[in-house]
């Protein structure tokens, strides 16, 4: 029998409740907030192989084109070798063959310090993925749930000083937003918040100008990219995994003193992902 889901409560509710089913206390929101920044040492990576299936994924902005799965799969490979590199212990979950998206394990949870989130999906196609990446995620976190109507992909999410910000987009509504008490993050021309903006400083972020007004995050050090897509980088404490896509924003990152590692991910990149598409990463 499958266990009973524990979910979020709407943002008018001062805390995340529990379902009416379960007794357990839940978590005050504030702890998720106040004090709980995701810590700079890299522990777990969890991933999942790229699906036979992955030429019939869901595409938005970018025009579908052949991909040769073996390349892709090859790709892959070296980003999880280049994750247990830096410090990482990669957890890969079952393969799911039949769906095309599954590689992308980002989108199916947020994983906080002190619970992880299992998403709901904003493309029904890519819905059965969360319940392989909970099963992992529940050996290291108490899990919460979105719930319906809200949807919510995890590319949609970006967690800075221990706050949520969330994207609105084809993936992502505002009743996810309410359920999360999350700020809401307006952008265009693209799939996901995090093809717009990703953190790669504690007070840094690398963005795109066209495609996200850098106004809405106050405080931060914006560092903004020319090259379309390339503002997507995944932070291991002091390196950046990044594209070799966009040599452009790699030499601009560089002369600012930040250490890049290059890798191909072009293949994927057809699939319309980023370096941070492929892992949900943790400390443990």
């Amino acid at each position: 029998m499958r266990s009973k889901k524990r979910t979020l409560a709407p943002q008018t509710a001062v805390v995340l409740r529990l379902s009416s089913q379960s007794r357990r206390r839940c978590l005050p929101f504030a702890a998720l907030r106040v004090g709980h920044k995701l810590k700079s040492v890299v522990r777990i990576a969890i991933t999942r192989a790229v699906s036979p299936a992955i030429g019939r994924c869901e595409l938005s902005y970018i025009e579908r084109q052949p991909i040769d799965f073996s390349r892709a799969a090859e790709q892959h490979d070296e980003y999880e070798r280049r994750l247990s590199a830096y410090g990482c212990h990669v957890v890969r979950i079952a393969d799911a063959p039949d769906m095309p998206d599954a590689v992308f394990v980002e989108d199916a949870a947020i994983v906080m310090d002190t619970i992880a989130i299992i998403t709901r999906p904003g493309a029904a196609s890519r819905r059965d993925e969360t319940e392989s990446v909970a099963a992992a995620l529940k050996a290291f976190r108490p899990l919460r749930y979105i719930e319906p109507p809200a949807t919510l992909d995890g590319g949609d999410v970006l967690v800075l000083d221990g706050k949520l910000y969330v994207g609105v987009s084809q993936r992502t509504n505002e009743a996810a937003i309410g359920q999360l008490g999350a700020t809401a993050i307006r952008f265009q021309n693209c799939l996901h918040l995090k093809s717009a903006v990703t953190q790669i400083g504690d007070h840094t972020l690398l963005l795109n100008p066209d495609w996200l007004d850098p106004k809405q995050f106050p405080g931060f050090e914006i560092i903004a990219v020319e090259e379309p897509f390339a503002a997507n980088a995944l932070r291991l404490d002091d390196t950046l995994l990044y594209s070799a896509s966009y040599p452009r924003t790699r030499r601009l990152l560089e002369g600012r003193g930040f250490q890049v590692e290059t890798l191909d991910l072009s293949e994927l990149e057809k699939a319309e992902a980023g370096v941070t598409c492929c892992s949900l990463v943790f400390s443990e």
